[in-house]
């Protein structure tokens, strides 16, 4: 064995994911590498088991009978049992199983209806154009605060009815209330997000009960469409606060950390970045590859309901999974030349917006806000480029920039 594979091993036999160095949160691809390559299903000091092949990810996706998203018993020593955390996180639709999670699922992607998606996208276009003139008078700015982080407040703030000046904690509310789903949290973390959901609960049951009396088309209004439901079906009071702060967190974690890392990545890949300039109508599949490269969701988790075995590792009922979806995007048994940026590359069946039955309900929403973001800022700055020391957001769940200093011209 080389001096190379022996250090891989090493790497992948002391893996744990409640003690992860600055630079795995920099760069978790040599450890993704290195544990598919020599402990697949690693199982970690605290019994839980950590999946990075793509196959065994598609396994358990698949099989949710077997392998649960209810979080209930993994979140009460968590949060404590009845805390606003708690409450929230068991509430949200990504954390259920069927047939609850078809009930609301089924819901959640009724309301973000094609003609709300379709109604979206001038406002969209609008909003970009105007943080890229003002980006234009600027010359330097930065890509995160200044850009990707502003786009989809605004825009899932538009399909919910958010009075625009109400908008502006909103992002630190999410941050706050996502970031205590990190592997391991300290209690300053946990504080915040208990403070962000007792601050974004009553502001969301306001707006909620504000447009029972005033209804939108629900045709066209989001949240007019949840609150009606489909015919005798709705959602309780409690599963449409919970989701409608799901939406405003998960549609601007997930979408601004796209943003920032497609336009990010491609400074690393200036052929790729060519190739884009050259032909814009590359944008469609280049956002799969964007989403492949650098998964914004890095992990899923799922917990088992009985005996079974997964590749070649037995487990029992209880048992903790997590599904590394940034090592199944980069795994060499699903995708030719893994490492490489190829924004041409078909068919790209990559897991950014999950698998099977727990598919992103907002999927169409994100593709839409990352073609016009993305595709218009490099048809406006095509020769940006960093101006500054870049910043990682530091966290292992959620893989993104708080930071990335540009200068245009």
């Amino acid at each position: 064995m080389t001096v190379g594979a022996m250090a891989d091993e090493a790497l992948a036999h002391g893996f744990d994911l409640r003690s992860l160095s600055p630079g795995f949160l920099n760069d978790p691809y040599p450890t993704y590498h290195a544990l598919r390559t020599h402990d697949p299903v690693r199982r970690m000091p605290d019994g839980s088991l950590f999946l990075t092949r793509y196959d065994d990810l598609v396994t358990v996706y698949r099989n949710t009978k077997l392998f649960s998203s209810d979080k209930r018993a993994e979140f009460g020593p968590k949060f404590g049992p009845g805390t606003p955390l708690y409450q929230h996180h068991t509430g949200s639709v990504v954390f259920s199983d069927p047939p609850r999670h078809t009930r609301v699922r089924r819901l959640l992607t009724g309301a973000l209806s094609q003609r709300a998606l379709a109604d979206t996208e001038p406002a969209l276009i609008e909003l970009v154009d105007a943080l890229l003139d003002r980006a234009a008078g600027l010359g330097r700015f930065d890509l995160i605060e200044d850009y990707a982080a502003l786009i989809p407040v605004e825009v899932i703030g538009n399909l919910l009815g958010v009075p625009r000046e109400r908008r502006e904690p909103l992002r630190a509310w999410s941050l706050a209330i996502l970031g205590a789903l990190e592997p391991v949290q300290t209690p300053a973390q946990l504080q915040r997000g208990t403070e962000a959901l007792l601050a974004f609960r009553p502001f969301m049951q306001e707006l909620i009960e504000d447009r029972r009396r005033n209804p939108g088309d629900p045709w066209r209004d989001t949240l007019t469409r949840l609150i009606k439901g489909e015919g005798a079906d709705r959602m309780t009071e409690d599963e449409l606060i919970e989701n409608c702060i799901f939406l405003l967190n998960a549609g601007h974690d997930t979408t601004s950390g796209f943003i920032g890392n497609a336009l990010t990545t491609l400074l690393d890949w200036p052929d790729q970045r060519a190739r884009l300039l050259e032909d814009h109508s590359l944008i469609r599949m280049g956002l799969e590859e964007f989403l492949r490269f650098e998964s914004g969701n890095q992990f899923g988790s799922r917990v088992s309901t009985g005996t079974g075995e997964i590749g070649g590792v037995a487990f029992g009922p209880g048992q903790q999974i997590t599904l590394c979806i940034g090592a199944a995007n980069r795994d060499p048994a699903a995708f030719e030349e893994p490492d490489r940026l190829d924004l041409a590359r078909w068919p790209n069946r990559h897991m950014a917006f999950g698998y099977g039955v727990h598919l992103c309900a907002g999927l169409s929403l994100a593709r839409l806000e990352g073609r016009v973001a993305i595709g218009r800022f490099l048809e406006r700055f095509p020769g940006y480029r960093i101006d500054g020391p870049v910043v990682r957001g530091g966290r292992a769940r959620v893989r993104g920039f708080l930071s990335v200093p540009v200068a245009v011209e």
